[in-house]
């Protein structure tokens, strides 16, 4: 990879990736999500998300939405726990007016009430459609149990009750709170030389003034297994099996995340997909995923099959678990375990637009990009008992939880 990493005095931080083709792609990670709002602000991120896009000091929300879309762009953001993103993808021709958009929206942005009113509305139809999703919406209840009293704990999107009170002033006040210099990233990948882009950044972000941010994030305090079933109008029932996890700053990560992958990757050979699906014929659907966060992450096994199939499935799932805590993988096995993961991972990274959020991501939280190398020799480097300690740590029966929608 040919990265190129700077920083401007006034700390925002870029990082730019020299990619052949006709098509750039940038992007603006900021390093605030749902997890940095106040009891009463929950929401406010993805509402604040959203409100970029309808209007600036230079810009209505008409202009804003035409100004990549009418050559052919694609303008779009989305938030998670930790983070907000808004990123782009134009010709390379257009990357100029790329950066000073997404520049524009982020720290110009003016929230007017007539447009908040909308948007509003609009969250409301999009928390509602989760609602009908139980597949997703079971995911929310989990982490509403994991994290008990944290605000990891709480639903990205908000609720309609603790929506309807924010105002633009708040929005304001959050977004003037989190959104500072030093907390940014821009990624860009593109075949444009990297003086060009130190030129663009110097041309539209230097005039922002440096200002530090008081980080006000708390780790969740110790979470007791729990195993809960609720009652959902459903022709499923959904099961969660997990736990909590690695931080994206503890060493043992990627031993959890090759482990992850090993039970329930994209593969269809991953073991959940071979026994519930495959073997048994159970299930249509089935995943493990792995979420680090700065202090902490989680870690979840998922399925949904009929009322008859639900315990049979639970049985496969913890006899494979109950494997992986106790037999060692082979030489062998191991390889094929790690060869299969790094192509994913290559593979993956191949796309040029997940590469760009990647680099993004990776500046924020490590302060770097790391190499496919780098990241080949700790997956190379990773041993059968290492992964058996991981396994006993995650994986143990009395460690885990359950959530399960019946009908």
């Amino acid at each position: 990879m040919n990265i190129h990493t700077f920083t401007l005095p006034n700390g925002i931080r870029f990082v730019h990736c020299y990619h052949t083709s006709p098509v750039a792609y940038c992007g603006l990670s900021i390093n605030a999500g749902s997890r940095d709002e106040k009891a009463a602000e929950n929401g406010m991120a993805h509402l604040a998300e959203h409100m970029l896009f309808k209007g600036t000091t230079r810009r209505s929300a008409y202009h804003i939405n035409n100004r990549l879309e009418n050559v052919g762009g694609e303008l779009n953001a989305f938030t998670t726990k930790e983070e907000t993103v808004v990123h782009a993808i134009v010709l390379k021709s257009d990357l100029d007016k790329a950066v000073e958009l997404l520049a524009d929206i982020v720290f110009r942005s003016t929230f007017p009430d007539r447009e908040l009113a909308k948007e509003k509305e609009v969250i409301a139809d999009e928390i509602n459609s989760y609602l009908d999703n139980p597949s997703e919406l079971i995911f929310d209840d989990f982490d509403k149990w994991l994290f008990a009293g944290s605000s990891l704990g709480r639903p990205i999107l908000g609720t309609p009750d603790s929506l309807a009170d924010i105002t633009a002033a708040q929005l304001k006040t959050f977004v003037s709170r989190h959104y500072r210099p030093s907390q940014l990233v821009f990624s860009t990948v593109a075949s444009v030389n990297a003086k060009r882009m130190e030129q663009l950044a110097v041309k539209y972000f230097s005039e922002f003034p440096a200002a530090g941010v008081r980080r006000e994030r708390k780790a969740p305090s110790v979470c007791r297994p729990f195993q809960k079933i609720l009652r959902r109008n459903t022709f499923q029932e959904h099961c969660i099996i997990g736990n909590r996890a690695y931080s994206l700053h503890d060493p043992r990560r990627t031993g959890l995340a090759l482990l992850v992958n090993y039970l329930g990757g994209p593969a269809a050979n991953s073991r959940l997909n071979s026994l519930l699906r495959e073997k048994n014929g159970l299930v249509y659907t089935t995943d493990a995923t792995y979420m680090p966060y700065d202090d902490c992450g989680t870690v979840t096994l998922y399925f949904a099959a009929d009322r008859v199939s639900l315990n049979r499935c639970a049985e496969l799932v913890q006899k494979e678990l109950t494997a992986i805590c106790t037999n060692a993988f082979g030489t062998a096995q191991l390889h094929r375990i790690k060869k299969q993961w790094l192509g994913q991972l290559f593979i993956n990274a191949d796309n040029a637009e997940v590469q760009m959020l990647s680099n993004g991501k990776n500046v924020m939280s490590y302060g770097y990009v790391e190499s496919f190398e780098q990241l080949k020799a700790k997956i190379d480097a990773l041993t059968a008992a290492e992964l058996l300690d991981i396994a006993n740590e995650i994986f143990a029966p009395e460690r885990l939880s359950t959530l399960i929608y019946t009908s």
